[in-house]
């Protein structure tokens, strides 16, 4: 019963029918009805009279049922609601004799919904009159009933039932030598007019509004709250947005206010380059709401010249907007356009150039020294042109908000768009960042150019990749010999990078430390990629960055920064010297620019043992019956063995260690206490000697394998 559009009924004589048209409630003027050749008319206000019959399409956009709404508010709500939606079969009806009512040349007072069983015939109102000629009442009621009422969808009380009129564009299509539109049926949306095709699909639209908090009370105060543009800030950077700003579907510069910490970084990164040298030529190649590259221009100045680019029309003016009123001089094709007075009185902040053209041709025409790639979804389209004639050790700056590939729910989209094959693991989110990088360091070494990873951060909203651009054939060898793929053991996720060569391993489970494939039959280890091999992190620059953010007030990235640092630096945060530069405030502008080019110096001659890739989620490796210890002393106890360790932003339980899978786990054991012992003070088992441990251990997975035999095999 969801597809009704194919429905073909035998054609009836068409009659007219006296009939009598609802009362309107007390406060409500009565709604003249269009004549029944006339469906595609919207009912005239109380005060205007009818509309004028443009084709025989749909009717009319207002149900008698929904035009007296007690309240101001939800009769503004309702007063554009199709007529599809009704409360009672009987409002249908009604709604087909009032569609006929004004043809009678006496009163409509004669019909009543009891006098329905007449021998007058009458037109469906949610029907086109190709697809349902006029019937008798009877046969009427049982049209309405098996098809557009059965199949309805529910809501607040209200039945959004199927309409087949010409409210959704349909493609003709040819057949033979004659050309056929053929109506399809459809659903209107009461909460934001939308139409759905299929009633499944509306059952999960609707229950996607219901999600988001968006019923009918939320959608009246969010209309006159949004009805006109409103002026957001952030970092000092005031932005004029659209209604619906949040809402990709619904608007053409879209901006995200969850987005900040990725602007933010950005920032820094930005500002950290430009201590390097300046002027920087800089792009934000999808700019929506211009509110990345004013922020540039805002705050650094002369250091820095923008190019916000957008391909939307919209986005371009409102860009302009935004431009004038943060007090920036706009060029557009070489021309200044200015204020006026106010720029005269106030003073200009700096220049911004506002390009409207697709991304890939600027790229190509133009040359930058910084390009940040936004756009919504994947990011590999666009690759190829922002290496094409980025400058020599420049930085190109790449976002992905294509999570849902990224992070295993979508395989089928991640082998399509970056050619990898990817599964769920405890470390997905890095294994998202290093398939980001390794697409962005194969679209380097197509232009002969290498990569340097600055930073790569992977949140809940978005996966952040920043590379420094290094020309020449030998740096694109270098960065392509980086590229490799990883052998995952399904069993006890143990994982580790193929060796180099290209001779076939004759048995490649040997390079995994773990025995799993010996003790368990069949196959047990899964190989993913390609993948960045080599360092995900640059101390020194993310040190750079930290002194920019304590030196422009960005708190809220600091903490993220910190954790960087000391993953990269695979120590724990108290060993870290990252706290000398906190007191920069209580310092001179003098003595801190001494330290930011101090710093900028050491960062060529310090060079840093590369991190360990991955890390363990310590909630994963719990031993079933045991307390785990808690996770600071647990870092202490890894570092005490020896082990390189510390936390890592990808996970907030994650260790990132060189430990083996073996040792992480005996050592977990080791300082873990029975369940049973209760407020027992945590500390090493005394009694228990290593080999028990160790059989403790492979116990452990043994049970986790026969557990999860069923799921994997």
């Amino acid at each position: 019963m969801e597809n009704m559009a194919e429905e073909e009924l035998p054609p009836q004589e068409e009659e007219e029918a006296q009939v009598r048209v609802p009362t309107p409630a007390p406060d409500s003027a009565p709604v003249p009805a269009p004549a029944a050749d006339s469906a595609l008319d919207s009912a005239p206000t109380p005060d205007s009279a009818p509309a004028p019959a443009l084709a025989p399409a749909p009717a009319p956009a207002l149900s008698p049922s929904l035009a007296s709404v007690p309240e101001e508010a939800e009769s503004n709500f309702f007063s554009e609601r199709h007529i599809s939606i009704q409360r009672r079969l009987a409002d249908l009806e009604k709604l087909a004799l009032v569609t006929e009512g004004d043809d009678d040349d006496g009163p409509a007072s004669s019909l009543n919904s009891e006098n329905l069983g007449t021998e007058k015939s009458h037109t469906c109102p949610l029907c086109p009159k190709e697809k349902f000629r006029a019937c008798s009442s009877q046969k009427l009621r049982r049209h309405l009933q098996n098809l557009h009422w059965k199949i309805s969808v529910e809501f607040e009380g209200y039945r959004m039932c199927i309409c087949h009129l010409a409210c959704r564009p349909v493609k003709p299509t040819i057949v033979g030598e004659q050309i056929s539109s053929k109506l399809g049926a459809h659903y209107h949306c009461i909460i934001c007019s939308a139409t759905i095709t299929r009633r499944t699909d509306m059952l999960g639209h609707v229950k996607r509004h219901v999600n988001k908090g968006e019923t009918k009370s939320r959608y009246i105060a969010a209309s006159t709250a949004k009805s006109s543009n409103e002026i957001l800030k952030e970092a000092d950077t005031d932005i004029q947005v659209g209604p619906n700003y949040s809402i990709p579907q619904k608007t053409d510069s879209y901006f995200n206010p969850k987005m900040k910490l990725n602007r933010q970084i950005i920032f820094c990164t930005l500002a950290a380059l430009a201590e390097e040298r300046k002027p920087l030529e800089c792009l934000d190649a999808f700019g929506a709401t211009g509110i990345m590259g004013l922020q540039w221009a805002k705050h650094l100045g002369n250091a820095v010249k923008v190019t916000i680019n957008d391909l939307n029309e919209n986005s371009v003016t409102l860009i302009q907007k935004n431009c004038h009123l943060n007090k920036l001089k706009v060029v557009v094709d070489s021309e200044e356009k200015e204020e006026g007075d106010a720029l005269e009185e106030d003073g200009t902040l700096g220049d911004i150039q506002v390009t409207r053209m697709d991304a890939n041709v600027l790229m190509h025409l133009r040359s930058f020294d910084f390009i940040h790639l936004d756009p919504f979804g994947t990011s590999v389209n666009y690759l190829d042109s922002a290496f094409r004639n980025v400058r020599n050790l420049g930085i190109v700056s790449v976002t992905s908000t294509d999570i849902s590939s990224l992070y295993a729910k979508a395989q089928h989209v991640a082998r399509r768009h970056y050619g990898c094959n990817i599964v769920r693991t405890e470390y997905y989110k890095e294994l998202a960042a290093r398939i980001v990088v390794a697409a962005v360091a194969r679209a380097a070494a197509r232009c002969n150019k290498g990569i340097e990873v600055l930073f790569a951060v992977a949140l809940e909203h978005f996966v952040l990749v920043v590379v420094r651009v290094l020309r020449g054939p030998t740096s694109a060898d270098e960065t392509a010999k980086k590229i490799q793929y990883l052998i995952h053991c399904q069993w006890c996720e143990e994982r580790i990078f193929q060796k180099d060569g290209n001779m076939v391993e004759e048995n490649p489970y040997r390079q995994l430390p773990c025995n799993c494939h010996g003790s368990m039959p069949g196959k047990t280890a899964i190989e993913l990629g390609p993948l960045w091999s080599s360092s995900l992190f640059n101390t020194g620059f993310l040190k750079r960055m930290l002194l920019e953010s304590l030196h422009h007030g960005l708190d809220d990235v600091q903490p993220l920064i910190k954790t960087l640092i000391f993953e990269s630096e695979c120590t724990p945060q108290s060993q870290c010297s990252v706290h000398a530069p906190s007191n920069l405030n209580k310092q001179g502008k003098r003595k801190s620019s001494e330290m930011i080019i101090n710093t900028a110096k050491k960062q060529k001659t310090d060079a840093s043992a590369v991190h360990p890739p991955f890390y363990y989620n310590i909630h994963r490796h719990s031993i079933k019956g045991m307390n785990m210890p808690k996770l600071k002393k647990f870092l202490c106890c890894l570092s005490q063995a020896g082990f390189r360790v510390s936390r890592t932003h990808f996970d907030p339980m994650g260790i990132r260690t060189d430990a083996p899978l073996m040792q992480f786990k005996s050592i977990l054991l080791k300082y873990s206490t029975p369940t049973y012992t209760g407020g027992q003070s945590e500390g090493p088992m005394q009694s228990v000697s290593e080999d028990t441990v160790a059989d403790r251990v492979e116990m452990s997975v043994a049970d986790k394998a026969e557990a999860s035999g069923c799921r994997r095999w």
